[in-house]
């Protein structure tokens, strides 16, 4: 049988970097050994350097809102609720100024006294980066119209009354028969005595031709002592019972001496338009 060959267990080779000799039929290599699992280490980061590339916090990038100690602001003559609460960025507008100030401004927020002091949170801070500007933009445009139109109608509703329109001036009538006559009938209309201005001219040209000074000497009036005087000829017993309040207590006085006689007539036949005649 075929001799049987011995074979030893190799010897570990050092996994260090050296010379090993190889002898192969007498002749000897040098050659140099590499270590199967060696591996330099990464270099080993200090505390400090993961520090200074750890990312940045969370919490550093979220928009701070600082609120300020509450601030005093006293109202002058022109300011509305609405006004002020934009001039300090009132969360909640002037309704919220109004809630934290009722006791002050009293139960009509529409009308702010000059002079009272109101009490009002600090601005809202600056956001801190680009994200904050984004977030406001994206309020609702309906929201932000809303909240205009409650501004506008607050400011319009606390705005100064209109003036208002200047009293009417009197009228003026001409010192002539045909304002003696217009004016009569505004005084007639007054106390709702009846007539018109055809009537009234018809019977003063009949009794007098227009003279406000005319008497009559002659007819049996005047044989009782009572003459007939003025434009429309009344005795003055008929004048006294029927003169009308705010005119003349003179006969002679033409629109007092027109109206006491329309007066008459309105008593005796209706109006001074069915007067025809001597009455």
């Amino acid at each position: 049988m075929p001799a049987q060959g011995k074979h030893r267990r190799p010897k570990s080779v050092s996994l260090g970097r050296g010379i090993a000799a190889v002898t192969t039929g007498g002749a000897v290599l040098a050659l140099p050994v590499l270590g199967a699992t060696t591996a330099s280490a990464a270099p080993a980061h200090s505390v400090a350097a993961e520090k200074a590339v750890a990312p940045v916090s969370v919490t550093a990038q979220v928009n701070s809102v600082t609120k300020a100690a509450p601030a005093r602001h006293s109202v002058v003559s022109g300011e509305t609720l609405s006004k002020i609460a934009r001039e300090y960025s009132v969360s909640g507008g002037w309704k919220k100024l109004y809630e934290g100030n009722r006791k002050a401004v009293g139960e009509n927020p529409n009308l702010i006294h000059p002079g009272i002091t109101l009490t009002i949170g600090a601005k809202a801070a600056a956001p801190s980066d680009a994200k904050a500007g984004k977030a406001g933009k994206a309020a609702p445009a309906a929201e932000r119209t809303a909240t205009a139109e409650r501004a506008d109608r607050s400011e319009r509703t606390t705005a100064a009354p209109a003036a208002a329109p200047a009293a009417a001036a009197p009228a003026t009538y001409t010192n002539d028969l045909d304002g003696w006559i217009k004016e009569s009938l505004a005084v007639m209309a007054q106390h709702g005595i009846p007539g018109s201005y055809e009537g009234i001219h018809r019977n003063i040209i009949r009794e007098s031709s227009g003279n406000p000074n005319a008497i009559n000497n002659w007819d049996s009036n005047a044989v009782k002592g009572t003459p007939s005087k003025g434009l429309l000829q009344v005795i003055d017993p008929t004048f006294q019972a029927y003169h009308v309040p705010g005119t003349s207590t003179d006969s002679y006085d033409p629109v007092a001496n027109i109206t006491a006689a329309c007066n008459y007539a309105a008593d005796r036949y209706g109006s001074i338009d069915n007067v025809f005649g001597a009455y």
